[in-house]
């Protein structure tokens, strides 16, 4: 019941406030029908707003006809609540800060409604914003300017949360000063604000507030009561200055000016410091401070230290004033001391020329605690020998060169001695210090002799972390480890760090840089003596090599192979572990190109399967986890033929025609007589022949030679060097020589046959007695037969001519052409005709066995068939040794002189 009362009194309102609206809206909106109340509200963001519409000097719509819309889209129904018959309101949120336009509308339900649209729709602009909110954590401040505190007084304040742009709050300072009653205030629409006075009113009490306003309303913050001097901040002490004295080499003497009088405001200071190039400052504690000191002395303070020094001051009230800003650097080097620590001493072992000694370089750092310019070292050397023998070394003094430091800055320790140490022998050195003031304490380092083991490092881990490396491993199996040795050394620079005996990882504190490999080593110390390390090779950072391989031939290409082989890259030009390298050749063309990969540690590579007489390019590229370069290609061709290819041809031939020559000569052996018979026939020796008797009647005049016997008669010489026919020279010397043996008185042939053989030459030719020699080779003469009247300086008879033949009688063999009288005469002979065989005359031939001639009735010579009989009587008789004679073969040419 309650609730629907206050519905009631609410309608009531309206609808009153619609009513007595509704005249003044009639006399302004002359005209319209339609009026939203209120007119241009501004809203509060995150409220929720009513606004009312109300009907007119019309009677053409009720408040059913009525709906509510914003530019874009129309608001739910429910929404809206019905006043009266001629009033509809509508609640929305305000959830934004844009502004917008609400409107009313009538629906289109009568004629005249449609007509007068204008007249039946009105709207109003919503502006929204946020209330002030109240100015919190109000602070104010005066800056000396010159020698006072400036009379321009600045305040700030927390800036509001919520703050609306287009509509924002105006703020306003209130500064009044109590004793005078002087008030002074400024408006501005931002969070600070400045207050000018006519002076600052030192020691006098100040009341400071804020005032903020807008459309929604005002609210002021809380008022500031403070006496003017707890809002002054100074400017920092002048004239500060620092002082080293040489009998306080850890203290420094600072002195200052204060920057404003006393008067006006009572000051207090504070003092901080730190080494040069540091950004940890050291300050001193205020209580260390007198009231209005003007000096102070720094000590504990690190000598031969370059320091830098700062001063700030405030109001030495508690909670008055603000601190000043710290004066300029002021920079100063304590005095020089001697040395407080001990030098780092090292040593670099490197194997010796020979196999049974260490090359030991002892190098050293300065002490951590110089206090001075190191000028010098001293140092003393004890092998395991000398130590037993004397006690009592002497010290070597080594200077220190300032100008090769400064040429060698990345170089951070002296080298003080190299030795050469013997395997089985061990050292000791120490080493000290010094500088212009005094020594410091003796540093000493062990080693060992070779074969001495102390437990060496194992599980040595290197991890990459930022810009540096960190270190892990396990220690050894030792209580004795004293400490640890971390050194990393690369191309161009050695360094190291100590560790801890309880430290099993650390962080490299050198300037590790990227690409560059570093050998780390970490070695146990044993009261001194270093023991054996632990080493692993690392990179920060990885990338592409700087440049790639360059590759070359090993030898000559053959020629379906070539051996590649390239050197490593240098480390420097590494930038990271060589994991692969990959082989890259071609025949020019891009489908003729390979490519093969082999090991980061293969350096050497042969290529197989090459096509012959091919010209190839080769190249490499080799690979890190960072990246790949190529290197520089190479060209070359392979070979025609393979290497001892055109030998081993020749080497077969030659093997072959040995063969056939061996098989040959083997065959020569074996058929030695057949060969002999056909290529070296037995010749007759015409020595070991007789010479025949002749006809004693000749006549003295030559006679022509009937024609029935002598006309068919042809001389034949028989060569058996060569068994060839006659030359065109020899047959031109033919008849010149037949009629000049056919005319010799002393020739000698074969008898027997009333016809005449062809002539053949005698071995004993006077007239070419060089033949005599060839007597198996030259033309020889077995027979002849001439006329009884025939011979030169005769004069024929006219009597029938008796035949008379001459023959050499001898016992040797003849040769297969008389022995086969069927053959045609060879070419070249005058006249060429078949012979038959007759019967002819005794024929007296060598008997072996009675060492004698005899007398054989029966011989046959060979007669031109047209003037010889033929016959039974043409048969061969056999001969008394029991050998069958057969007849001459007709022989070329004619005799020589005998």
């Amino acid at each position: 019941m309650a609730m629907v009362s206050t519905r009631k009194v609410q309608l009531f309102v309206l609808a009153y406030l619609a009513s007595a609206l509704s005249s003044a809206v009639c006399v302004s909106e002359a005209g319209s029908h339609l009026v939203v109340i209120p007119q241009s509200p501004v809203l509060q963001i995150g409220t929720n707003f009513t606004a009312t519409c109300v009907i007119i000097n019309t009677t053409e719509a009720t408040a059913d006809d009525l709906y509510w819309s914003f530019p874009q889209t129309v608001i739910p129904s429910n929404q809206y609540t019905k006043i009266n018959e001629s009033a509809l309101s509508v609640t929305i949120p305000v959830n934004n800060e844009e502004s917008e336009w609400l409107y009313c509308h009538c629906k289109k339900k009568s004629h005249y409604v449609f007509v007068n649209q204008g007249k039946f729709v009105h709207g109003i602009h919503l502006s929204k914003t946020y209330p002030p909110e109240k100015p919190k954590n109000l602070t104010c401040i005066a800056i000396q300017e010159k020698n006072y505190i400036s009379k321009n007084f600045m305040c700030s304040w927390d800036p509001a949360e919520h703050n609306a742009k287009k509509m924002p709050t105006l703020y306003t300072l209130h500064v009044e000063v109590i004793h005078n009653n002087q008030a002074y205030n400024v408006s501005t629409e931002e969070n600070s604000a400045t207050v000018t006075m006519e002076s600052f009113p030192f020691h006098m009490d100040l009341e400071i507030w804020v005032v903020a306003h807008n459309k929604l309303g005002t609210v002021e913050s809380e008022h500031l009561k403070k006496e003017a001097n707890w809002f002054a901040k100074t400017n920092p002490p002048s004239d500060v200055k620092v002082f080293s004295e040489e009998t306080f080499p850890m203290s420094f003497l600072i002195t200052w000016k204060e920057p404003i009088p006393k008067q006006m405001i009572a000051l207090k200071y504070q003092i901080r410091y730190c080494p040069n190039g540091s950004h940890s400052w050291f300050g001193v504690p205020i209580v260390d401070f007198a009231k209005g000191t003007q000096s102070f002395r720094l000590q504990n303070l690190q000598p031969y230290t370059v320091y830098t020094t700062q001063v700030r001051c405030k109001h030495s009230k508690k909670g008055y004033g603000y601190w000043s800003n710290w004066s300029a650097n002021v920079t100063k080097k304590t005095a020089e001391y001697r040395p407080t620590s001990k030098p780092d001493l090292w040593s670099i072992i490197t194997e010796g020329e020979h196999s049974n000694e260490r090359q030991v370089k002892f190098i050293c750092k300065n002490p951590v605690l110089s206090n001075g310019r190191i000028t010098s070292f001293k140092i003393q050397i004890q092998t395991q020998k000398e130590n037993m023998m004397n006690r009592n070394m002497s010290w070597e003094s080594i200077p220190v060169n300032e100008s090769e430091a400064d040429n060698f800055p990345n170089q951070k320790f002296t080298l003080l001695k190299q030795i050469t140490l013997l395997d089985n022998i061990s050292a000791r050195v120490h080493v000290t210090a010094i500088n212009s003031v005094g020594e410091s304490p003796q540093a000493s380092l062990g080693i060992p002799e070779e074969a001495l083991d102390l437990n060496p490092m194992e599980g040595l881990k290197v991890h990459p972390q930022g810009d540096h490396f960190l270190l892990k491993w396990n220690p050894p199996n030792n209580t004795a480890v004293t400490q640890y040795v971390v050194e990393w050394v690369s191309a161009n620079n050695t360094d190291w760090q100590r560790e801890n005996k309880n430290t099993q990882q650390t962080t490299i504190k050198g300037n590790i840089r990227k690409y560059i490999c570093y050998n780390i080593s970490v070695y146990p110390i044993y009261s001194g003596w270093t023991g054996k390390p632990a080493r692993v090779e690392a990179y920060l950072v990885q990338k592409a090599p700087l440049v790639g391989p360059s590759v070359r031939l090993n030898g000559k290409p053959g020629r379906n192979e070539a051996e590649l082989v390239w050197n490593e890259i240098p480390q420097p030009d590494q930038q990271g572990f060589i994991t692969n390298y990959t082989v890259f050749y071609s025949s020019g063309t891009e489908l003729s190109m390979l490519s093969i990969t082999v090991p980061g540690n293969v350096t050497s590579y042969m290529l197989t399967s090459l096509s012959a007489n091919t010209k190839y390019e080769a190249w490499i590229r080799a690979y890190t986890i960072g990246g790949s370069t190529d290197g520089i290609s190479h060209t070359f061709s392979t070979l025609k033929y393979a290497p001892g290819e055109i030998e081993m041809v020749v080497v077969g031939v030659s093997i072959g025609f040995l063969f056939v020559v061996l098989l040959s000569m083997l065959l020569c052996i074996y058929k030695k007589d057949m060969i002999k018979k056909n290529f070296w026939p037995w010749i007759p020796n015409p020595r070991k022949s007789t010479i025949g008797n002749w006809s004693p009647d000749y006549p003295l005049k030559p006679e022509t030679p009937k024609e029935n016997c002598l006309s068919g008669i042809s001389v034949l010489d028989v060569d058996i060097s060569d068994g060839k026919s006659l030359s065109e020279e020899d047959k031109a010397s033919l008849a010149l020589k037949k009629d000049k043996y056919l005319s010799e008185e002393h020739s000698s042939g074969i008898g027997g046959s009333s016809c005449m053989s062809s002539p053949r030459q005698s071995v004993s030719d006077s007239d070419e007695g060089a033949d005599i020699a060839d007597t198996t080779a030259s033309t020889v003469q077995y027979s002849s037969v001439v006329a009884s009247n025939g011979y030169k300086g005769q004069t024929p008879s006219a009597q029938p001519q008796q035949l008379i033949f001459s023959r050499s009688e001898s016992t040797q063999p003849l040769l297969d052409c008389e022995e086969n009288p069927d053959l045609l005469v060879q070419e070249g002979s005058r006249a060429s005709q078949p012979f038959s065989r007759l019967p002819c005359v005794t024929h007296t031939a060598w008997n072996k066995d009675s060492a004698s001639f005899s007398e054989v009735e029966t011989q046959e010579v060979l007669l031109p068939q047209d003037s010889c009989p033929s016959g039974e009587d043409n048969e061969q008789k056999t001969l008394t040794d029991g050998q069958a004679l057969s007849s001459y073969m007709p022989q070329l040419g004619g005799y020589r002189p005998q």
